[in-house]
C-alpha cells in the first residue's frame, strides 16, 4: 500500500515529530508509515485524513497485489 503521508505533511509544514503529537503516536510510528513498513489502525488513518483534509483513500492507495 502506496501512502501520501509525507506529501501532505510537507503541504502543511509538519515534522514527522510535530504529526506524531498531534495524531498521538511516536514519530518513529509516522517514519515507519512513511516508508511502507507499517500499516497504521482505521482509527490513526482516520485521524490522518481528518487533519490533512483528505480522503482516507486519497492518503492510502491500495497496489495490485495488496
Amino acid at each position: 500500500m502506496k501512502n501520501s503521508i509525507k506529501v501532505e505533511r510537507a503541504k502543511k509544514d509538519l515534522t514527522q515529530e510535530q504529526l506524531a503529537e498531534i495524531v498521538g503516536v511516536t514519530r518513529q510510528t509516522i517514519n515507519a508509515i512513511e516508508k511502507n513498513k507499517y500499516l497504521p489502525s482505521t482509527l490513526l488513518a482516520l485521524k490522518m485524513s481528518a487533519l490533512f483534509g483528505v480522503t482516507v483513500n486519497e492518503l492510502f492507495i491500495l497496489e495490485e497485489g495488496d
